[in-house]
Formats: structure tokens, C-alpha cells, sequence
């Protein structure tokens, strides 16, 4: 690389990288299921007993056959990495235009006519597997900081 350029470069330690995954995956975890939440407190105990069951059992399934795979792959991905990382890194360049559309359709779902309550059940969803999935990257960070 350009010596000029270097010092644009936003590279960062892999282990740092990874606790910046896990702070993210928990913070967009987090922020779905407040949404969910609020829309869940509009209902009735046992509608909101019901979908938020849902949702939980939604959120488990995502972790265990979706999430869990990409993670892995995300921390195998950046330990393979020389010390330092572009802190950009923490996902492949490709998921970034998945997370753009992720993006774009909740915006859609949110202004949808679908019923919050029943839309609170996708968010449990993807925000309860995203929350349990960063616990990955959390426990990966801290081996790597306690390592002998």
C-alpha cells in the first residue's frame, strides 16, 4: 500500500475487532426488541404472552441455524487476519449490501399495514438472535484478551 495512504487506513487490533462485533450485534440485538416490546405493551397479557413466546422461539431458531454459522465463519474470518484490521472488516464487504437490505426492509415492514404486535414477532426474532449470537463474539474477545 501507498505510504501516503497508510494513513488513512482505519486498521485496528483483531481483537478489538471482534469486541466491536459483539458491541454491535448487541446494540442492534437490543434496539429490535425494545421496538418489539413497545408494540407487544399494546396488547392484551395473553396476546403478548403469545407472540412474545413466538418471537423467543423465532430468536432460537435464526441463533442456532443462521446465525451461529455466519459468526464463526466472521470470527474465523478475522483471526485469520494479520494483527491489525480495517475496522471495517468485521463483516465480509458482501454483507454489507445483505445488512443495506435488512435495513430497507424493516423501514418497509415498520410502514407497512401488517399490525405491530404480529410484526414484533419477526423483530423478537432477528433482535433476540442477534443478541444471543453476539455472546459469541463476546466470550472469542475475551479468550483472546486472557490468553497466556
Amino acid at each position: 500500500m501507498n505510504p501516503k495512504l497508510n494513513k488513512f487506513d482505519p486498521a485496528v487490533d483483531k481483537k478489538f475487532l471482534i469486541a466491536l462485533s459483539g458491541i454491535l450485534w448487541s446494540i442492534v440485538g437490543i434496539a429490535l426488541c425494545n421496538l418489539a416490546i413497545g408494540w407487544l405493551s399494546e396488547t392484551t397479557a395473553r396476546t403478548t404472552a403469545w407472540l412474545g413466546t413466538s418471537g423467543i422461539i423465532l430468536s432460537l431458531l435464526i441463533h442456532h441455524f443462521g446465525f451461529l454459522k455466519l459468526v464463526d465463519s466472521n470470527i474465523e474470518r478475522i483471526l485469520s487476519k494479520k494483527s491489525k484490521v480495517c475496522i471495517f472488516a468485521f463483516q465480509p464487504w458482501k454483507s454489507y449490501l445483505i445488512i443495506l437490505i435488512m435495513i430497507c426492509m424493516g423501514i418497509f415492514l415498520r410502514h407497512s399495514s401488517l399490525p405491530k404486535p404480529y410484526l414484533a414477532v419477526i423483530y423478537i426474532g432477528f433482535g433476540g438472535a442477534m443478541l444471543l449470537s453476539s455472546f459469541r463474539y463476546h466470550r472469542n474477545f475475551f479468550k483472546l484478551m486472557f490468553k497466556p
